[in-house]
């Protein structure tokens, strides 16, 4: 493919077809200054309320004449049609994830200060061009309007001294050097002194974030969440600029030194910073080595507690921790390192108290076996919940000998929960309602008698 940008300001644009895909394409176009006119036989609401020109009627070829850019959203047939009569005028077309009809192929754009940054995969692979546009907006650094600014006055002055291109490179990077390596110490005094907010944002349902996380995020100039926080209702309530730098099993994710750099830098600047993790921040979710990277740089922060996914994932599923008679107590572990869960399984009798596994789905066989080597009953009932409080909720429900032949979802997040008080679930889950508006559905094994906690 070859990458461009156009300059459609004036231009005659056409968007064949009139339902939400149509819809979702015209802001880019309004925003850029495009004179859009839409033919479909019927359109949607949000097209009717856009500054757009509507023909309410099916396409014809004629109504490509003068047009400069053509976006094809409706079926394939019409998108074929829509191509057949572009190309007899030169056209370039966009057909919306209908590559066989298309000759331009839009990616993932990441827009900052002026900059743009676009990704294309040749319309092979759209959501892998979103992954990379979210990479991208996690690493571009915050200040680039400054980069910007800086870039743009050194132009102008190499023109006047008519420095040649060869040399400009160099020394652009000596000038973004020193903005980026300037010591806090010779930063320009902010308006405001700059703090970082450390929130839990529980366990994913947005509804279960505190009124005090609400808060910040809506005063937040900068956020930088975890990969479980759900992202569109983050964007939703938040002006700020929002980075993902979360950490997910085998997979790439942003170094620890590095999000402690990017909270320190931008705070020194004067911004308000949310550090927004899943779950309770200083339950397995390293808030507290980001408080002690922030107390040595002598950054004023704060804390702001979630429900922790260890108590809320059971908790949904209708198992409690501790009951009367059962479990008088709980254990949480991180499931991913053998040392740590035998020192820990060492110190308690078996079956005597309800244990948590955080990070262990995918160690699930080996953690069962764990258990039982330090005594814990073959049948001991055992859960699996993953991707708790969201509409990917999943459980099971089974023995412990059992637990490494579950199946999980691919690529969820998930919960271990082992002890007595799993049977309480099979008593209680016709009562459990998802979202206030029914029972919350569940995929189980061998179920316990909820009855007999009865006797």
């Amino acid at each position: 493919m070859f990458p461009a940008f156009l300059s459609l300001a004036s231009r005659r644009v056409v968007v064949v077809g009139g339902g939400p895909v149509a819809a979702a394409k015209l802001d880019a176009l309004i925003a850029a200054g495009a004179d859009v006119t839409v033919v479909a036989p019927d359109v949607v609401p949000t097209i009717e309320e856009r500054p757009v020109t509507i023909l309410r009627r099916p396409f014809e070829e004629r109504d490509l004449d003068g047009a400069w850019w053509v976006v094809a959203a409706a079926t394939p047939e019409i998108n074929a049609r829509a191509r057949a009569a572009a190309d007899e005028r030169r056209i370039f077309v966009n057909a919306v994830d209908d590559p066989q009809h298309a000759t331009a192929y839009l990616g993932g754009v990441v827009r900052r200060h002026g900059v743009t940054v676009a990704i294309s995969t040749d319309g092979r692979a759209p959501a892998l061009a979103g992954l990379l546009r979210e990479a991208l907006e996690a690493w571009l650094p915050a200040d680039l309007d400054e980069w910007l600014t800086a870039a743009d006055a050194a132009r102008r002055t190499w023109k006047e001294q008519q420095v040649p291109m060869e040399q400009r490179r160099p020394q652009l990077l000596e000038i973004l050097n020193r903005i980026y390596l300037t010591p806090s110490s010779q930063l320009p005094t902010p308006n405001r002194v700059g703090v970082v907010s450390l929130v839990g944002a529980g366990p994913g349902d947005p509804e279960l974030w505190t009124r005090r996380a609400l808060r910040l995020i809506e005063d937040a100039d900068l956020v930088l969440y975890d990969a479980l926080v759900d992202a569109a209702a983050l964007r939703a309530r938040s002006r700020a600029q929002c980075f993902c730098v979360g950490k997910r099993a085998r997979r790439d994710s942003v170094p620890q030194e590095t999000i402690h750099r990017l909270m320190i830098r931008a705070a020194r600047r004067g911004k308000h910073v949310v550090r927004l993790k899943g779950g309770d921040p200083f339950v397995f979710g390293r808030g507290g080595e980001e408080a002690l990277a922030l107390a040595k740089a002598g950054v004023p922060f704060e804390v702001v507690p979630g429900v922790t996914t260890a108590v809320a994932a059971p908790e949904l599923a209708g198992i409690p921790l501790t009951h009367r008679g059962v479990a008088s107590g709980f254990l949480v572990l991180a499931g991913h390192t053998v040392e740590s869960v035998n020192r820990a399984l060492e110190s308690v009798q078996p079956n005597a108290l309800s244990v948590v596994m955080m990070m262990g789905l995918d160690a699930r066989s080996r953690l069962a076996d764990q258990l039982m080597a330090h005594g814990w009953r073959s049948d001991t009932p055992a859960a699996i919940i993953c991707d708790a409080s969201t509409p990917r909720e999943w459980t099971w429900i089974g023995r412990l000998d059992e637990m490494g032949g579950a199946a999980p979802p691919a690529g969820a997040a998930g919960v271990l929960v082992i002890g007595e008080v799993v049977r309480i679930q099979a008593a209680l889950k016709n009562g459990v309602v998802k979202n206030g508006v029914g029972s919350r559905s569940s995929k189980t094994g061998t179920e316990g008698d909820g009855a007999a906690l009865e006797e």
